[in-house]
């Protein structure tokens, strides 16, 4: 970050509430170079990603998850919530969003999708499974300018099959269940559900970070 993009960056940052007299500790980092932290792209790759997968996650909700937010999943035999995310190539996370177990694939999509298309606009090419076919197919080319492919298994395929691309957020989705709190949904709520992935996920980038700084 230059010093010009700091001097407005450093204005627009939160101030600590210890200098306003709220409690807690002085942070250990400069802020400057946690900023800098969150901004570095991985190496070889461009900032901003150009193609994503989306993919969702059906999970079981515990006693704590009310009736309003939890539903059967039919397909997957699930009584709970499900995980909608978008990741990029990387499979690192662009887009989150939890429903209850019931919602469509395609529903949630065309919500999931807007919401990429404003946060990361150079994003044009996102694969899919199944589930997202019909108009949405039609609605991300037409009005979101996003060309959605659908990768699906082909008459031949017998067993266990790795799809192209579509591998990808089924492994972000392993990374995300070696967080416990995250093997079962316990939020009455889901937008601390979002957040809990959210967390999840920065501690597999930081990871990585501390590796390459290694």
């Amino acid at each position: 970050m230059t010093d010009a993009e700091w001097a407005v960056v450093r204005d627009v940052l939160p101030v600590p509430g210890w200098l306003e007299g709220r409690g807690g500790q002085p942070e250990g980092y400069c802020h400057r170079q946690m900023v800098d932290a969150v901004r570095y792209p991985v190496a070889g790759r461009a900032p901003e990603p150009t193609a994503g997968i989306i993919d969702s996650q059906s999970v079981k909700g515990a006693a704590s998850v009310p009736a309003a937010s939890r539903g059967f999943d039919g397909g997957k035999k699930v009584n709970g919530r499900k995980r909608h995310i978008v990741v990029d190539t990387l499979g690192l996370l662009a887009a989150v969003m939890v429903t209850a177990a019931s919602v469509t694939d395609s529903e949630v999509g065309r919500t999931l999708l807007k919401w990429l298309r404003k946060r990361h606009w150079h994003i044009s090419l996102v694969w899919a499974d199944g589930g997202y076919t019909g108009r949405l197919v039609g609605l991300a080319r037409d009005v979101l300018r996003i060309a959605l492919t659908v990768v699906r298994h082909t008459d031949a395929t017998a067993g266990f099959v790795v799809l192209q691309k579509r591998w990808l957020v089924e492994r972000t989705f392993a990374w995300l269940m070696h967080s416990r709190r995250l093997v079962r949904e316990y939020e009455t709520r889901t937008e601390p559900s979002e957040a809990m992935i959210r967390r999840s996920m920065s501690v597999v980038m930081s990871r990585r970070l501390a590796r390459q700084a290694r």
